[in-house]
């Protein structure tokens, strides 16, 4: 899943670039006609919010798994440092707009065609904006428990392929969050990240050291990464964390946040004889940012009481959209991932 399709909207042409972005991912993901004219329609109508209220920003699409585990979804998102919302409820009824002319139904419609769809907005601060489209329309409840994940890549120079992936499997009361980052950028560093996300629904019920042994031996074919991976164990209330090389980790709990650290090394290449396993308690308030070395290592976590209870996909474009500029661009491929107690996917 290293393809990544980013566009910059500064104009009117580039919504129909974005819409075009969208068609490509959902014929790679195998969504039927129907989803991928709701993908369309979305993808229209967020271009269009950024032109309109945020004088331009950016578009991304990912291929993503779902929350039921199988297939392969479309993930959008829209990042801007415009002027914000100031209320986001009401930004998602049909009729309100502050733009004329308008019929004030844009954000109204991705609410309905999206599978999932999520808008973070803070006054003088910009918005962002994720909708996920499924290859079949959600029926009924989701389908899992307990802590949820969320990510966003995105490729250096706006290459085709991003040589990070993140993933996020379940296996009974476990579940776990990868991310990796491919040794250097492009399709052969996004090859040894999907080999890791392909490893990692295989050996989704052993530890996180074990992960990571399993994940070396898969890697050795390919050029390495570095990664690491977080596992909640949900009837225990604990999370377990071990990496491999230049993975930031940061936890944050009621007492604040913590940073894991990473033990030196490339998997599939220079494994260490001895990978420390980290441990901490896991309460409903706890949440755990994953990101490779394209963000800037001194990102401030954000505060923001509603950032941190919203959808795990939401906060991780907020930290990357946050932790970058146009004065400071990526230096890398860059992933964030985000694992959060349950939030609505």
């Amino acid at each position: 899943m290293s393809r990544v399709w980013e566009i910059p909207v500064h104009d009117s042409t580039r919504v129909r670039d974005a819409r075009t972005a969208v068609r490509e991912a959902c014929g790679q993901a195998g969504l039927g006609p129907e989803r991928t004219a709701a993908g369309e329609l979305v993808a229209t109508e967020l271009a269009t919010n950024l032109l309109r209220h945020a004088g331009g920003g950016t578009l991304v699409v990912n291929l993503v798994t779902p929350p039921s585990g199988t297939g392969t979804s479309v993930r959008l998102f829209t990042l801007d440092h415009g002027p914000g919302i100031a209320d986001v409820t009401a930004a998602l009824r049909d009729g309100c707009t502050t733009a004329e002319p308008s019929l004030g139904a844009g954000l109204g419609s991705c609410l309905r065609n999206a599978d999932a769809f999520h808008l973070y907005g803070a006054p003088g601060r910009g918005t962002a904006a994720t909708a996920r489209i499924d290859a079949e329309r959600a029926q009924g409840n989701r389908a899992s428990e307990g802590p949820a994940a969320g990510g966003i890549v995105v490729s250096l120079d706006r290459a085709e392929h991003s040589g990070d992936a993140w993933e996020c499997v379940r296996h009974e009361g476990l579940v776990t969050l990868l991310l990796a980052d491919g040794l250097g950028h492009g399709p052969k560093a996004g090859h040894a990240s999907d080999a890791a996300v392909t490893e990692l629904r295989r050996a989704a019920q052993a530890p996180p050291q074990e992960i990571l042994r399993r994940l070396h031996t898969a890697l050795r074919p390919t050029r390495g990464a570095a990664i690491a991976v977080a596992q909640v164990d949900t009837v225990k209330g604990e999370l377990g964390f071990a990496g491999v090389g230049n993975i930031g980790a940061r936890l944050r709990t009621s007492d604040g946040w913590t940073s894991l650290v990473s033990h030196p090394g490339i998997v599939g290449a220079y494994f260490p004889a001895h990978v420390p396993l980290r441990r901490a308690a896991w309460h409903r308030d706890s949440l755990l940012v994953l990101h490779s070395d394209g963000l800037p290592s001194r990102w401030t976590p954000p505060e923001d009481p509603r950032l941190l209870a919203h959808d795990p996909s939401v906060l991780a474009a907020t930290v990357l959209r946050d932790a970058g500029s146009s004065a400071r661009p990526p230096r890398d491929d860059t992933s964030v991932a985000v694992l959060a107690q349950d939030r609505h996917p």
